[in-house]
């Protein structure tokens, strides 16, 4: 091929990417001052080593600074919405929200895999939906996002994607006071743990559900949730704190 054939084949595929790229901002409702910095945050590392002439930077230096960027935004809203929660809560909280396979699960929500610039073995042996490739994508493009256009623009798209899931209960299994709940009983025996509906209210799609945990019929706690099982935990997380200022 001639280099003035190269040339316009290199050209070419800056514009489709260019062109992949504002569709991104599209769906995302985001604008880049530097498109730049949107690009890197996509760019693998076997992309950089198969079109070394263009001098392109792969996003490794974007996944530093989104892990701490991403950290920080989940540790505020959780300080802002969790006021009842340990130093110790907080951190097993946030350290199940941004661990690898939640990050790839935000990342498959926004679609960011068919994103990624690859190179062509990665490409081939599957790397396009690899675990580890898709969590540094997401993390590279909040950093990305941050330098591009500060905090707020971050939290905006942390409200699309992973607020949401921390008020669902999505990451509510490793806070299990049920279970914490029930150790402490059988340590002190103080006999059966029962959950006891006693109130339903709302609309089928937004329904809140009144929850009490009872001892041998006395009333040890009570929760409030979207689902019976987000009121028990938290029926069972009031009554462990009960539990703890007796002690």
């Amino acid at each position: 091929m001639s280099k003035q054939k190269r040339t316009k084949k290199s050209n070419l595929d800056l514009a489709k990417v260019q062109q992949q790229f504002q569709k991104l901002q599209n769906e995302l409702h985001v604008t880049f001052q530097n498109e730049r910095l949107l690009m890197t945050a996509f760019t693998h590392s076997s992309y950089v080593n198969e079109h070394r002439q263009k001098k392109y930077e792969d996003n490794e230096r974007l996944e530093f600074l989104g892990d701490a960027v991403l950290e920080l935004g989940v540790s505020r809203y959780l300080y802002q919405h969790e006021p009842n929660m340990s130093e110790g809560e907080l951190t097993k909280l946030r350290a199940s929200i941004v661990c690898e396979p939640s990050l790839v699960q935000f990342s498959a929500e926004l679609n960011f895999s068919q994103y990624i610039l690859l190179g062509k073995g990665e490409e081939l042996t599957g790397g396009r939906e690899r675990p580890a490739l898709l969590a540094d994508v997401f993390e590279a493009f909040i950093g990305a996002l941050y330098l591009d256009q500060g905090m707020d623009a971050v939290e905006q798209i942390l409200q699309k994607v992973v607020f949401p899931k921390i008020n669902d209960g999505t990451f509510s299994h490793v806070m299990d006071y049920k279970s914490q709940l029930q150790e402490r009983v059988q340590q002190k025996e103080h006999g059966a743990i029962q959950y006891e509906i006693i109130e339903e209210k709302g609309p089928a799609h937004a329904k809140e559900f009144i929850i009490v945990v009872k001892i041998n019929e006395t009333v040890i706690g009570t929760g409030v949730g979207r689902s019976k099982k987000e009121a028990e935990q938290e029926a069972a997380r009031v009554a462990i704190e009960q539990y703890d200022e007796k002690e």
